[in-house]
């Protein structure tokens, strides 16, 4: 079994739970600190729900009930975490085939192939959270130092940096997993030849024929008639 694919299989299965974590939270951004010690209610907001809670301990989510009065950043994040889970679901199930453990998948050959597969979906995977995450940070920096801006101010939630650690551990196990070829290519299977059944006549002819004194004699001079008379 190769040694550079468990770590690519726990990076990569990490990287999926992180991107899972993320797309579930609704901590994508919060309102600033400023804000809310003057408040006391804090505001979160994510791609499914936005949150509001206050100093007492209340705290209500509201969904958003219609897509098309969501924002255009907001529609393309969702499209995009919801095509890196997809991929990050798919990938750790090619790498699964694709371990050297594993009874199904076929030869070793065609296990490179898929755990190559897997790489390359774990990459695209954390480069659409990345991108995604990305999208929605810019935002919300860009809405908080221009000055122009009167409406409410929001700063980073955590679930951009679960989703930046995600994209990033998904895109180290993917490179390690197409790596993993060279690796299988240099330690091949150990062959065996035959060289066909040896005859017991042939063997012991060798085994005499190690030692100085061995003289061959006729069987059939050692059975005359005259030895029986």
């Amino acid at each position: 079994m190769s040694r550079a694919q468990i770590p690519a299989l726990v990076l990569g299965v990490g990287g999926f739970g992180a991107l899972v974590a993320a797309i579930t939270s609704n901590e994508w951004k919060v309102t600033t600190r400023a804000s809310s010690v003057i408040t006391a209610t804090w505001v979160y907001q994510g791609l499914w729900m936005n949150c509001a809670g206050n100093a007492l301990g209340s705290f209500q989510c509201r969904p958003h009930f219609t897509i098309f009065k969501v924002e255009g950043y907001i529609q393309a994040c969702r499209g995009l975490m919801i095509a890196a889970v997809s991929l990050g679901f798919f990938g750790s199930i090619f790498a699964l085939f694709g371990m050297k453990c594993t009874k199904v998948g076929g030869s070793d050959k065609a296990k490179a192939k898929i755990a190559c597969l897997a790489g390359i979906v774990f990459i695209l995977s954390g480069l659409c959270s990345m991108t995604g995450c990305s999208l929605y940070a810019n935002k919300i920096t860009t809405e908080f130092f221009d000055p122009l801006y009167m409406e409410q101010k929001y700063e980073l939630g955590a679930a951009l940096f679960i989703g930046w650690a995600g994209a990033s551990l998904c895109i180290i196990g993917g490179v390690i997993f197409c790596f993993s070829i060279s690796d299988n290519n240099k330690t091949p299977r150990m062959g065996y030849t035959y060289n066909g059944p040896t005859s017991v006549m042939s063997s012991r002819t060798k085994y005499h024929g190690g030692e100085g004194d061995f003289k061959t004699t006729n069987p059939s001079k050692q059975f005359d008639k005259n030895a029986y008379v």
